[in-house]
C-alpha cells in the first residue's frame, strides 16, 4: 500500500512540474485543439548472419490528442488517446504488443477561471484480443472486455490550460466484460457469468501537458480511483506519459510508458497459482514520423 501512495505523490509532483511552464491560453469561443500523432517502426533484417538472429519489423501508431472550448464562464475539454502497435518475427510470427483507446470529456462552470464545478466521464478499453504469450489458445482480453468507465462530479482546479487537477468525491467506477468466455471465468473482477460491475467511491485525475526542453515535450495523465466499502485505500493507478522528441521537420522519436494497479485483477503463477494484484509496467520507445497541432 505504501507503494501505491508513493506512485500517487510522484503523478502529482510530475503534473507539478507544469509551474515552470508557460500558458498556451484559450481562445474565446473557438475550439482549440492540440497534441500529438505518428508511427514508430523499426526492422531487424539478416542474411547469413553468423552470431544467429531473426527477421523483425515491429511498429504502432498513436495518437494523444485534446480539444478545448471555452465560451464564458463554461469549459468543455476532451481528450483522447489511441495507440496500438504489432510485431512479427518468423519463430513468434504476430504479436500485438501494445492497444488502448481512451476518451474522457469533462464539462466545467467557474465564475474565477480557476476553479470548476465539473461533470466529468470516460473510456478506457481496447481494439483487439489479447493473449498471455506464449499461449496463443486462451485470450485474457478483448474490445470491451475489459472496458472501465468514470462518472464524476466534483471541483477541477485549472490555474492554467494546460495543466488541471480534478477532485471528485461522488464518482461512479463502471466495470464492463462484454464477452461471453471472458464473463464466465469471472475476469476483471466481475461475478462470474455477469458482465458489469459497479463500484461507488472517490476519484483524483491530474492532467499536464508540458515542454521539458528545446524540441522535447510532454503529455501526462494519471487517475487514481478508491471504493467507498471495505476495499477502501485500495486505489486502482492508471497513468500515462508520453514523451515527443523532435529530431528534425519529419523524423521524431517517442518514450510511450503506461503503468497500472487495479486491486480487481489477480496475477497468477506460471503453476497456476492464483496471487494479488501487482504493479503493471509498459514502456514503448519509438523513432518514426511524428505530426504535433
Amino acid at each position: 500500500m505504501k507503494r501505491i501512495y508513493f506512485l500517487i505523490l510522484l503523478a502529482v509532483m510530475s503534473t507539478g512540474i507544469y509551474a515552470q511552464t508557460d500558458d498556451k491560453g484559450y481562445k474565446e469561443g473557438a475550439w482549440v485543439l492540440n497534441g500529438v500523432t505518428g508511427l514508430n517502426l523499426s526492422q531487424t533484417a539478416m542474411t547469413n548472419w553468423s552470431a544467429g538472429g531473426e527477421n523483425a519489423l515491429s511498429g504502432n501508431a498513436y495518437l494523444n490528442g485534446s480539444l478545448t472550448h471555452k465560451n464564458g464562464n463554461w469549459l468543455w475539454v476532451t481528450n483522447l488517446i489511441l495507440d496500438y502497435g504489432l510485431s512479427k518475427t518468423k519463430s513468434q510470427g504476430m504479436r500485438k504488443t501494445t492497444d488502448k483507446i481512451g476518451l474522457s470529456t469533462q464539462l466545467g462552470y467557474s465564475t474565477n477561471n480557476v476553479w470548476y464545478y465539473t461533470l466529468m466521464g470516460d473510456l478506457n478499453t481496447q481494439f483487439a484480443k489479447g493473449y498471455n504469450y506464449p499461449d496463443k489458445t486462451h485470450y485474457i482480453s478483448n474490445f470491451f472486455a475489459p472496458a472501465y468507465s468514470n462518472i464524476s462530479l466534483g471541483m477541477e482546479y485549472r490555474p492554467k490550460s494546460n495543466y488541471s487537477v480534478f477532485l471528485s468525491p461522488v464518482s461512479a467506477k463502471m466495470t464492463f466484460v462484454e464477452d461471453d468466455y471472458l464473463s464466465e471465468i469471472g475476469a476483471f473482477g466481475v461475478d462470474p457469468g455477469d458482465r458489469f460491475k459497479i463500484e461507488c467511491g472517490a476519484y483524483l485525475k491530474g492532467r499536464a501537458e508540458m515542454p521539458l526542453m528545446e524540441n522535447v515535450s510532454m503529455i501526462t495523465t494519471a487517475d487514481f480511483f478508491t471504493p467507498y466499502s471495505s476495499q477502501f485505500g485500495n486505489v486502482d493507478v492508471n497513468w500515462d506519459v508520453l514523451i515527443s522528441m523532435k529530431i528534425n521537420k519529419f523524423l521524431s522519436a517517442t518514450i510511450n510508458t503506461t503503468l497500472k494497479y487495479d486491486n480487481d485483477v489477480k496475477t497468477f503463477e506460471e503453476d497456476g497459482t492464483k496471487r494479488g494484484a501487482k504493479v503493471q509496467f509498459k514502456e514503448i520507445l519509438g523513432v518514426g514520423v511524428a505530426y504535433n497541432f
